[in-house]
Formats: structure tokens, C-alpha cells, sequence
């Protein structure tokens, strides 16, 4: 029972791993993790609700899963085509653009949280 809860326990290692990678890699990651700490503090200064907590955590979660598939499809598509190609600059410009628009999705979700709270 011991070696199946050390197994558990190891196999979180690549996923800090991936983590730190996309930290020190990625200058934007920086950029959500500020904005991120500033919104959960400014949520806890607001007291808000239960239901617009769960609204601000999604929206920041979807941010940085986005963010972590957009590092993880440019390194793919750097591995594959490290040369200019068409496609593999398509592939970088979507990328770009989930995480664009779900870091929108999350500003406009928090402007409706604080009109809801004001």
C-alpha cells in the first residue's frame, strides 16, 4: 500500500514540472499570475459571494489551462516545424487567440461579478 501511495505521489512530479517550464518560459504566464493574485484579492476585499467565487476561479482556471495548451502546442509545433511554415504558423496565431479570447471571457465575467457586487 505504501509504494502505490509513493507512485501517487511521484507522478505529480511532471506536472510541476510542466508548470515551472511554462513559468519560466513564458513571460505572459507572469502576466496572468500577477492579474490572477490581483483579482483574488480584490475578490476577498469585496467579500463576495460563494456563486461569483466559483464564476472568478473558472474563468481563471480556463486562462491558464489555455495558457499551458498554448505553451504546449508552440513547443510541438517548434519541435516539428522549426522553420517558418504556413501551417505552423496558423497553428501558433489559434493558439494565441484561445488564450486571447478566454482571458477576455474572464475580464468580462469579472466586470460582471463587481457590477453584481457594487
Amino acid at each position: 500500500m505504501r509504494e502505490f501511495w509513493l507512485a501517487r505521489v511521484r507522478s505529480f512530479k511532471p506536472a510541476f514540472e510542466g508548470w515551472y517550464y511554462v513559468l519560466r518560459t513564458q513571460p505572459n504566464a507572469w502576466i496572468h499570475a500577477f492579474i490572477s493574485i490581483f483579482i483574488l484579492l480584490l475578490s476577498g476585499w469585496l467579500r463576495l459571494q460563494n456563486h461569483d467565487w466559483v464564476l472568478i476561479i473558472l474563468t481563471m482556471t480556463v486562462v491558464w489551462i489555455a495558457e499551458f495548451f498554448n505553451t504546449a502546442i508552440e513547443a510541438l509545433v517548434d519541435l516539428k516545424s522549426p522553420d517558418i511554415h504556413p501551417l505552423a504558423k496558423a497553428a501558433k496565431e489559434v493558439r494565441a487567440a484561445a488564450v486571447l479570447i478566454a482571458a477576455i471571457a474572464a475580464v468580462l465575467v469579472r466586470l460582471l461579478v463587481q457590477g453584481a457586487t457594487l
